[in-house]
């Protein structure tokens, strides 16, 4: 996790952003380097990102960048997206780092 995601987890209902805030509290934290920026605005000039969706570029340069197999995420419009995928994995080759799978938690627990 990143601190994108922490961001993202502190946004909207108070009570709701409590929750996973305390969900997220013990995983541990993947810094955002340079590195992680770099890929980061590859990926978003390559997927055409609005710059509302510039976090989506991050999430998957921290994985990238920290070797992360697997990208969690409930968003099928700039990350677990088929149609992107491609293009997502050829930045991050491109950039020197192994892509994610990018996939929903039903997708990684075949449910």
């Amino acid at each position: 996790m990143s601190e994108a995601v922490i961001a993202e987890a502190r946004a909207g209902n108070r009570e709701a952003s409590a929750r996973r805030s305390a969900i997220l509290a013990d995983l541990p934290l993947l810094d955002i380097t340079p590195e992680v920026r770099k890929l980061a605005q590859a990926v978003a000039v390559a997927l055409q990102l609005p710059r509302r969706a510039a976090a989506d570029a991050v999430h998957i340069a921290a994985a990238a960048c920290h070797g992360i197999d697997f990208l969690l995420t409930w968003n099928s419009t700039h990350i677990a997206n088929a149609e992107l995928r491609l293009i997502v994995e050829r930045v991050c080759r491109d950039g020197g780092y192994s892509p994610p799978i990018l996939c929903t938690p039903d997708e990684l627990m075949g449910g």
